[in-house]
């Protein structure tokens, strides 16, 4: 049965909103490219739970147009009330993220989660009155001083949906929340499968914090997440691989609906020779180790000299030992989040090793993972990584990481330019030619320098992918904005512009006059 904000039964009755996309994404790949099995009754079940989510969609838009203008102190109310949902719930929340992944820790859930949406809140409160103010246009000429003016206003598009991932649950669902509220929408949320308890947790909380018809969360399996995907938004927010992303954009363009798309993809390191590769190893240890590696900007291969190859990893090797001196009994070291995706990790390890990648596992204590059944995987550098593995050519999402070399820094400029462009990009080193040289030569969607992910936290800066890892950003203005619809008006002045101007039939003279001025 879908859970929503509005109750914990199915209700009855249909928008008549189209439905295209739905049928072909439900009948096509899910689980990651697993075939679905059909079962009796699914269609219609699935049609129950799309006929539902109208509802809730027509709700929400009708509430939307009834109240507008709505005041700014409306707005602010409701972001407020999101910050109280996870600041309040957050141990519960941080709880069931731990039940969900069989092992996550609390106090990097209360960091990642829980108080990065509250920071985001606190920088939405702080900013939104100078994001949401028009900005004044220039007029053509003489036509400002008629009287004329012209501005853009910022006005909210109306219902944003939210399809949020299962690595940061709470993050990647409230997190874009902010500034959809901010800009005035009402919100639609369908969170991951994969955190069912999360997901069932923050549908409950939604529902006691705020009104269905303001924001509202549905949980269910892929062919809800289908349905979601094909309704017809006024926005479509969604975070997960660049395959989903792919579906999601076709099911959103059936209604021409805009998307922001967070895809990831395989964001590199390199390292120059003028890296402090101590401190380096341990920065690239703790980015990829976090969430054990489950990150869209996890760094996700080295390239390092071919002279200091040795070096570079001694420096991950000897940060990662120091954060984790134990990995089964250590409750800040999380598990993989299902046997499925640990399987695969363990089938890129072994994969590289049958190429012929010499396969380094950090693993201080000496523990048996053999015999654990905790989906524990310990940080796997695969050394000599070569194009040909699996490694190097799809997203890790895990602790596993592939080094490369080069000889000269344009070759892994070279390297990073011949594939997708990637979410994030990192640079290790003190040569500030060299790194404006890497900057200038490289596409992606952020960078963070002498660090990993970082960029991602800087609330003033926006966070976005370009190409296969993405498109549109959020955070900061250009969050707002991509939330806002930028709205053209133009003020004529009480004397006849069209007249004066040429513009109006018969032409003449003053028509010949006007062509010849903008020809100029």
């Amino acid at each position: 049965m879908l859970q929503c904000g509005i109750c914990n039964q199915p209700r009855n009755g249909t928008s008549g909103l189209s439905r295209p996309g739905a049928l072909a994404w439900r009948a096509g790949l899910r689980d990651n490219g697993r075939k679905s099995k059909r079962i009796p009754g699914e269609n219609a079940m699935a049609d129950d739970r799309r006929a539902e989510m109208e509802t809730l969609l027509t709700r929400q838009r009708a509430a939307f147009t009834a109240s507008r203008p709505e005041p700014m102190s409306q707005r602010k109310d409701r972001i407020r009330r999101a910050m109280a949902l996870v600041r309040e719930h957050g141990e519960a929340l941080s709880s069931a993220m731990s039940a969900d992944f069989g092992n996550r820790s609390p106090a990097q859930s209360m960091l990642t989660d829980i108080a990065a949406v509250v920071s985001a809140g606190h920088d939405a409160l702080k900013n939104m009155d100078r994001w949401s103010r028009p900005d004044k246009r220039k007029v053509q000429f003489p036509l400002g001083l008629l009287g004329a003016r012209a501005e853009v206003r910022y006005e909210p598009k109306g219902v944003i949906g939210i399809l949020s991932p299962w690595n940061f649950p709470v993050q990647l669902a409230f997190g874009p929340l902010m500034q959809v509220l901010a800009a005035g929408n009402r919100a639609m949320i369908k969170p991951s499968e994969f955190t069912e308890r999360t997901s069932e947790l923050m549908a409950e909380l939604t529902a006691e914090y705020f009104a269905p018809e303001e924001v509202a969360v549905v949980t269910g399996g892929p062919e809800v997440a289908a349905a979601f995907s094909s309704l017809p938004f006024d926005h479509l927010v969604f975070t997960g691989s660049t395959a989903t992303g792919r579906r999601v954009m076709q099911a959103a363009a059936e209604n021409l609906v805009p998307v922001t798309l967070e895809l990831g993809g395989k964001s590199p390191v390199i390292m120059g020779r003028s890296a402090d590769f101590a401190k380096a190893g341990e920065r690239i240890a703790w980015g990829k180790m976090m969430n054990a590696g489950q990150i869209c900007l996890a760094p996700d291969y080295l390239i390092v000299p071919e002279d200091k190859e040795d070096e570079a990893i001694r420096g991950v090797v000897a940060g990662a030992s120091a954060m984790y001196p134990r990995l089964l009994d250590n409750e800040d070291y999380a598990s993989i989040v299902s046997d499925r995706h640990f399987e695969r990790l363990q089938g890129l390890v072994e994969d590289a090793r049958g190429k012929g990648a010499e396969v380094i596992e950090v693993n201080p204590a000496q523990e048996d993972f053999g015999n654990a059944n905790q989906r524990k995987l310990p940080l796997t550098i695969l050394r000599n990584a070569t194009p040909d593995m699996a490694a190097m050519q799809e997203e890790i999402f895990g602790p596993v990481l592939p080094v490369t070399t080069y000889k000269a820094v344009d070759q892994a400029i070279d390297y990073v330019n011949e594939h997708d462009r990637p979410l994030g990009l990192y640079y290790f080193g003190e040569d500030k030619a060299e790194q404006e040289r890497v900057l200038t030569r490289t596409i992606s969607g952020g960078v963070t320098t002498n660090d990993v992910v970082f960029h991602v936290s800087m609330e003033d800066l926006p966070f976005g992918g370009i190409g296969p890892s993405g498109m549109g950003s959020y955070h900061a203005v250009e969050g707002f904005r991509e939330f806002s619809h930028a709205r053209a008006v133009y003020h004529q002045p009480k004397v006849d512009v069209t007249k004066l101007a040429g513009l109006k039939p018969p032409y003449g003279k003053a028509t010949e006059k006007a062509a010849a001025r903008l020809l100029k």
